[in-house]
Order: structure tokens, then sequence, then C-alpha cells
């Protein structure tokens, strides 16, 4: 956490990106340190606000220098009160911001091909990830996909950042119609992609695991977890993941993730909503007693 800044932010520009809302703030410390992955918890209501916990969002990208300072981009998407309230900033309205917090995401040490996949406003931080990988050589593809064309976001600007995008569509209203994991084991199997990128909803990260476990690649995957507090201490963004030493644990996914390894996420918890204690996971016995 001694890299984490807390700051007055700036919005300098807003506009809209398909369903969603596009805020950029100045928040010069929070973009010098940040790394694709990594997110921002910001308090929301204004100074006389009854939401007491803030709201988190994945950096969509930043630029560290420039006329105002250092900037922050934020994708938000209006689904409840917090949102809705920062959905409504204008340029020169102000907010409270803390950040980066997280692990972003492990970048490989040599050039190898990657592919990249986004669900809805969670590949936010992927044409960021993009451009970060593509400057240390390695081979980037896209995987886009949303439940419809509306809910799709950055598709234009992963075809600048990318070696190839592909779009699906649960409706087919913008390229293939079907899911992320349809068109995935093609796309991994045609370079030999040795890491598989993903964000979005959880059971779109758990198909990702499997095709990339059943390809030989490895999956990085930022959990959207609800996070009330954004650094570690309410405990509400708990989650179950296998650790080196084969033990089970609840986590934290605001401060040991947002990035897991996909292969060490029980997902097998999240079965039929919300997340449950493995009975085999550390210190469970000890949770259902109380």
């Amino acid at each position: 956490m001694s890299d984490v800044v807390q700051v007055t932010a700036e919005v300098i520009a807003t506009r809209r990106a398909g369903a969603y809302h596009h805020l950029t703030f100045v928040a010069p410390g929070v973009a010098e340190r940040a790394r694709p992955g990594q997110f921002v918890a910001l308090s929301v209501g204004g100074s006389s606000s009854a939401h007491l916990l803030r709201r988190c969002f994945s950096i969509h990208r930043v630029s560290p220098s420039g006329t105002y300072g250092g900037t922050v981009d934020l994708v938000i998407s209006s689904v409840g009160p917090g949102s809705d309230w920062l959905s409504t900033l204008r340029a020169h309205d102000t907010t409270s911001m803390v950040g980066p917090l997280g692990r972003p995401f492990p970048l490989p040490k040599e050039a190898v091909a990657t592919v990249l996949v986004g669900g809805g406003y969670g590949s936010a931080p992927l044409c960021w990830l993009a451009e970060t990988l593509r400057e240390r050589g390695c081979r980037v593809d896209v995987v886009l996909g949303a439940a419809t064309e509306s809910r799709l976001f950055g598709v234009g600007q992963a075809r600048r950042a990318a070696d190839s995008v592909t779009v699906t569509t649960d409706d087919g209203s913008a390229g293939h119609k079907g899911w992320v994991s349809d068109v995935l084991p093609a796309l991994v199997a045609a370079h030999g992609a040795a890491v598989v990128y993903a964000c979005g909803p959880m059971g779109m990260l758990r198909a990702v695991t499997d095709v990339a476990g059943a390809t030989g690649a490895v999956a990085q995957v930022a959990v959207e977890e609800s996070m009330a507090c954004g650094v570690g201490v309410c405990m509400t963004c708990v989650m179950p993941v296998t650790g080196n030493d084969g033990v089970t644990r609840m986590v934290r996914s605001c401060v040991e993730g947002p990035v897991f390894r996909g292969d060490r996420v029980r997902w097998d918890a999240f079965d039929g909503g919300g997340c449950r204690v493995p009975e085999d996971a550390l210190g469970a016995s000890a949770m259902r007693a109380h």
C-alpha cells in the first residue's frame, strides 16, 4: 500500500461510450504509479452524501503527464446510486480518488503470443494492456464480447492496439453470434498463445480459464467481485483461491487480486450465484461454527 495515494480528482472530460460513461480525471500521483489491471476507489455522492463506501473501477488508461498533469480514464456502467452519481459528473467537478489499488496483470518476461478477452465494460483495461504487451514484442489478439452491440466497449481502440480483434455478441447484433469461449480455442491454437488475459463476469472468466487449460496456456484473470472499500478492510470481496502449497484460502480480491491465475481460483464455489466457502478451505470449519 506504500504506492497508494489519495487525491482530489477533477473531471476534465466526459463522454458516452455506447451504454457506458467514459470519464477522464486529473489525478497526479495515481497516473504515474498505475499499471494495467489495477483499479481506483472513488467517493460518491458529494460532501452531503449518505454513501459511506467508495466505488471501485478498473483503470482504462493513464497519461502520466500532460497539459493538466497526470490523468486517469475510467469507464462506468450505471448500475446503482453510486455509479449513477458518478455518471452525472461534468467538467471541473471533483471527487476523492484512492489508487492505484490491487495487483496488476503480470507481464511475460519474453516476447510471446497472447490473447486478451474482455466482457462488456470489463474490456476497459485491455487496450492499455495490449499496448504494453506490444511494446515488449508480444503478439496480441483481442476478443471482445457482450450481450449486445451497445454493451461492447473499446472495439475501435483495440483495433488500433492489437494484431487482430474478434467481436462476439449473444444476440448477433455485432460480430460472431455467441460467446467469447466459442471463438477463443481456435484463436489460442492459431498462434500458440502462451498467456490468455481476461477481464469480465465470473462465468466468462471460468470459461476462459477452461479454454486456456485445455490448450496449455496460462490464464490471468481480473475478477469483478464487489469491493466496498478497495483496501482490504471490509472483507466483502473475499473469494477462495488455491496457493502454491495447494491450500485453498479465502483471500481479498482487492488486495491479493484483482488479477489471479485462473487455474488457482475455485470456480466451483461460485456455482448457483454468490460465493460460498469450500469445505476444504483453510479455516472453513471455524467459519461455519460462527
